[in-house]
């Protein structure tokens, strides 16, 4: 892990661990019940790495609200993220409600909770391919794309809302037409790994099998 805090604002969107609202591909596994706590599971990861990694500000973004009480409980602890509600009619909308809201105070990076592989070494190399190096020049944007053909991670200097409108969101499609609005847009991306989510149950295995 690097010394140095994350020298930038981090995001994170999360769904409450409810039965029956998240995880839901996982139920024909692992049940409602299960799949929910696997979802608590996963957040808690994604927390404590976020804290680990020190971000500049770091921000949960809520579903379906900040107000629920799980997210109040986060909220009451040592040092709680910022609380925000997700708002947009799909996933695209609420990405990009989201980055509108943190971009005025800074380059963000935005990840979801469902990626065990993600490290705190991914995070700043992300960072790093934003912001600039002197081994390179800073990306407009940067992704983790993920193996299943979406991703786990995107940042931003400003908003980008044609990155988020009317995309094949949550199917194997996303990154290339991602990647084809970044020409359309000429834009920079840059891409540091690419890495695999916990969607499904050969993914749950895979979980089990890598720890």
């Amino acid at each position: 892990m690097t010394a140095a805090g994350l020298a930038l604002r981090l995001a994170v969107f999360a769904k409450a661990p409810l039965p029956g609202y998240a995880k839901t591909r996982l139920i024909p596994l692992l049940g409602a019940e299960g799949a929910a706590r696997l979802a608590g599971t996963l957040i808690a990861r994604t927390l404590a790495l976020a804290e680990a990694v020190r971000p500049q500000a770091l921000t949960l973004w809520c579903a379906p609200s900040a107000g629920h009480p799980y997210f109040r409980a986060l909220a009451a602890g040592p040092s709680p993220p910022r609380l925000c509600t997700q708002t947009g009619a799909d996933l695209g909308a609420r990405m990009h409600a989201a980055f509108t809201d943190e971009l005025a105070r800074g380059p963000t990076l935005l990840i979801g909770t469902d990626c065990p592989a993600l490290t705190a070494g991914h995070l700043h190399a992300a960072a790093e391919a934003l912001l600039g190096t002197v081994a390179g020049p800073a990306a407009d944007a940067v992704f983790l794309p993920a193996e299943d053909g979406g991703y786990v991670l995107v940042g931003l200097h400003t908003p980008q809302p044609r990155l988020f409108e009317d995309l094949p969101w949550s199917t194997p499609a996303l990154m290339d037409a991602t990647r084809a609005r970044l020409r359309q847009a000429g834009l920079r991306g840059a891409e540091p790994a690419t890495l695999w989510d916990l969607d499904r149950p050969a993914d749950y295995r895979r979980w089990l099998k890598e720890g």
